[in-house]
């Protein structure tokens, strides 16, 4: 039983970690004064700066929403976008993307849209149904340049949204408490946002920890079973930050999604480190994200120069945009953007400047060391970094695996 205690705790904590990643988003975003049930529009570009969300992109405005439809449905207002990418990402609190609208789905126009909880009766062609009370509502509004900011700026405040009021939310502790009051947070949310049923088997796994009972209580274990326990939590948590399976495959020095990220399904481990690494990812078929896995541990080093060559005819084929970002990694696995001198935090086909080789190609030089021309640096720290590549409404081509992203390589 001791050991069965240790291995059922390192399932719980993994399969835990996302409703407790969605719990403390919520109340950083609270603490810095957002409302639930309103959309808090950001109308820049993220930076250095930002370190609420792991992996941020810097190509599109965000506009975040934690609602909470425990008090009745809300009604969401898309404005038309014209040909700007528009998309707005439904997250359960169990991080799985149930609805996306947008410019792939709903299209260009916009349009007035009900969004309401489990237990509700409304019905209709324009209702989607949360399976969980606790929704994040992430909406993303590309900027295609500086000079295009003012105009993103106006789609992004014309997304509306008309809500009654929330609930009080009561802060639960983060994934590094310890385990007692992880367990005691993660039961918290289970009895406010119940899991599938589909998850059945995972939970009636999990019962001699006391998580699906009417109240936890750490305290019933013995001395001998709270250390099983503890060894459990401790070996889940090296799991995640080593990845936990994290990628389907690797291609050319990229680590590929799997085909459940954003909706993940039974597949807990791998959302587990997804919630850690890339909080809030889409589908495939919304945003490709692939992340290099560099030579030292999984990172580049940006003491020395790299060299990422699209041939003419290999340039990333998609339906609204790409690019390639640079990241530190923190000790928890965690990426963020970087300060670097040009103030660019990625590099991609809006770009402005790009120069194309002489061929048509194109060729991206990364490091910390400056070049003689910049218009195609994407400057590094000097030291360890991460590398991630976005594809938005990425084509068929790549989504069936026909096209693959060129490797990184070492530049002389």
């Amino acid at each position: 039983m001791i050991e069965e205690l240790e291995v059922i705790a390192q399932e719980a904590w993994l399969y835990g970690l996302p409703a407790i990643e969605m719990a403390t988003t919520r109340t950083r975003a609270l603490a810095r004064g957002a409302r639930q049930n309103s959309f808090h529009h950001v109308g820049r570009l993220l930076t250095p700066r930002d370190r609420d969300v792991t992996l941020p992109n810097n190509d599109t405005l965000y506009s975040s929403a934690h609602l909470d439809l425990s008090q009745g449905g809300l009604t969401l207002t898309l404005p038309a976008s014209g040909e700007r990418y528009l998309s707005v990402a439904f997250i359960d609190a169990w991080t799985n993307n149930f609805a996306i609208l947008g410019t792939r789905t709903t299209g260009a126009q916009g349009g007035t849209f009900r969004l309401v909880g489990p237990a509700s009766t409304e019905h209709g062609p324009m209702v989607l149904r949360s399976p969980t009370d606790f929704v994040w509502a992430l909406a993303r509004v590309l900027v295609d340049g500086p000079s295009d900011l003012e105009a993103a700026r106006m789609v992004q405040q014309a997304i509306g949204l008309e809500a009654p009021e929330a609930p009080a939310w009561t802060p639960l502790v983060a994934r590094d408490a310890d385990w007692p009051d992880y367990f005691a947070a993660l039961h918290a949310m289970m009895r406010n946002n119940p899991p599938p049923v589909t998850d059945l088997a995972l939970l009636r796994r999990i019962v001699p920890l006391g998580l699906t009972d009417a109240s936890f209580d750490a305290s019933r274990f013995t001395a001998e079973e709270r250390e099983a326990i503890a060894r459990g939590v401790v070996s889940a948590r090296t799991l995640v930050r080593s990845g936990g399976g994290i990628g389907a495959r690797v291609r050319n020095g990229w680590i590929e999604p799997g085909q459940s990220i954003g909706d993940f399904g039974q597949d807990y481990r791998y959302r587990a480190a997804v919630a850690l690494k890339g909080l809030a990812a889409m589908p495939s078929v919304e945003a490709l994200y692939l992340i290099g896995r560099g030579p030292d541990r999984g990172a580049y080093d940006g003491r020395r120069q790299w060299r990422l060559r699209f041939a003419p005819d290999q340039l990333p084929p998609v339906n609204a945009f790409w690019s390639l970002a640079l990241y530190e990694i923190m000790p928890d696995g965690q990426m963020f953007l970087t300060e670097n001198p040009l103030q660019r935090y990625s590099i991609g086909d809006r770009t402005p400047g790009l120069r194309l080789d002489p061929d048509g190609g194109l060729t991206i030089l990364i490091g910390a060391r400056e070049p003689s021309e910049t218009a195609n640096w994407l400057p590094a720290p000097d030291g360890p970094f991460a590398l991630a590549m976005r594809a938005y409404l990425p084509a068929k081509s790549w989504l069936d695996g026909a096209y693959e992203l060129p490797a990184l390589e070492a530049a002389s």
